[in-house]
């Protein structure tokens, strides 16, 4: 993969470009930004540059030697990969001692080794301090590359040791030829999904899905009726998700409905200060006016920090059925 076809993050390319530029490459980089934005393809091709056999310019990978394609492949033995194991919600110690020690270990191919944390969000202190020494002192010619969402989430004694890369969501016209890629033909469902994605390729993606919108409208209805049924839309909702662990595509779908949700509350609150709201039918306006003079103005602001909250615990893995309950018995308590 050239770097042009990393779409978006021309400003994140150019740091590194003008580090080696300037023979100031850092040892450890924090790469932060929203989910699906393309942090980890941005580190695979970084590592495919600095590893390639016969690159064809300065920090630029051939993409046909040996070198590019077991680093495209996953199988390259001085790219290392730690990632928290399904099911757990933290980088468990045993796991980052054992990337730790082979990241110390001479490299194989060529003259670096390069160490990717997918999961930098999930340190603890315990996996923390254990790669403190390593971040501290780290083997010759190593390169680190922790990817994260947020500076916020980070340890002190981590973010202090990292140089941070910014990396931005996607604009919608960039958005739209990566989900062109993917084989989404239709221009105005793409058009679509980018608009609704946030700039993330991951949330667009998961709302090409006809189930997400069945249980959109299934929720939204139930939600702003005069009595909504607690029970009915929990099952609904858990169903779509598919109860059982939380895997990282249902932590996506949840928080996904809750964007739903927020929108939905937003938009009758502009609707009940006398405001316009495009794209809604005659029916559905009238319904969230209705929804709006029932709750109150100050209802619907709770309701709108519910949904915040509760997309901040998604991201903190809580159980997503506790997350799930939390919100509808808001909901169902307001519209009593």
């Amino acid at each position: 993969m050239a770097w042009d076809r990393i779409r978006g993050q021309d400003a994140a390319r150019q740091t590194f470009f003008a580090a080696l530029e300037r023979g100031r490459l850092a040892h450890a980089y924090l790469l932060v930004g929203p989910d699906g934005v393309g942090k980890q393809l941005f580190a695979r091709e970084l590592a495919k540059a600095f590893l390639c056999e016969k690159p064809p310019a300065k920090m630029t990978a051939c993409d046909h030697c040996p070198a590019c394609a077991q680093v495209e492949a996953h199988t390259h033995p001085d790219v290392l990969y730690l990632r928290t194991p399904e099911g757990k919600h933290e980088l468990p110690v045993d796991e980052m001692r054992s990337f730790c020690t082979h990241l110390a270990l001479k490299p194989a191919r060529g003259a670096r080794k390069i160490g990717i944390v997918i999961d930098a969000d999930d340190f603890n202190e315990e996996s923390a301090n254990s790669f403190l020494k390593t971040l501290e002192e780290p083997p010759p010619g190593s390169l680190l590359l922790l990817l994260a969402t947020s500076t916020d989430r980070q340890l002190s004694t981590i973010l202090s040791r990292c140089q941070v890369v910014r990396f931005a969501p996607l604009k919608p016209a960039d958005l739209e030829a990566i989900l062109e890629q993917h084989g989404i033909a239709d221009a105005e469902k793409r058009s679509r999904l980018a608009r609704l994605g946030s700039g993330s390729v991951a949330r667009a993606l998961a709302l090409d899905d006809d189930s997400i919108w069945q249980v959109r409208q299934k929720l939204i209805e139930g939600l702003t009726s005069t009595r909504p049924t607690f029970q009915s839309l929990a099952e609904a909702w858990s169903k779509f998700y598919e109860t059982g662990k939380d895997t990282a595509a249902q932590r996506m779908r949840v928080s996904l409905v809750l964007a739903f949700l927020t929108e939905t509350v937003q938009n009758a609150l502009r609707l009940s200060l006398g405001a316009s709201v495009s794209g809604l039918t005659t029916a559905e306006a009238d319904r969230l006016k209705a929804f709006a003079a029932r709750v109150g103005t100050e209802g619907l602001m709770e309701l709108l920090e519910k949904c915040v909250e509760a997309d901040y615990f998604v991201e903190r893995r809580v159980q997503l059925i506790l997350v799930i309950e939390s919100v509808l018995d808001k909901f169902t308590a307001k519209a009593k």
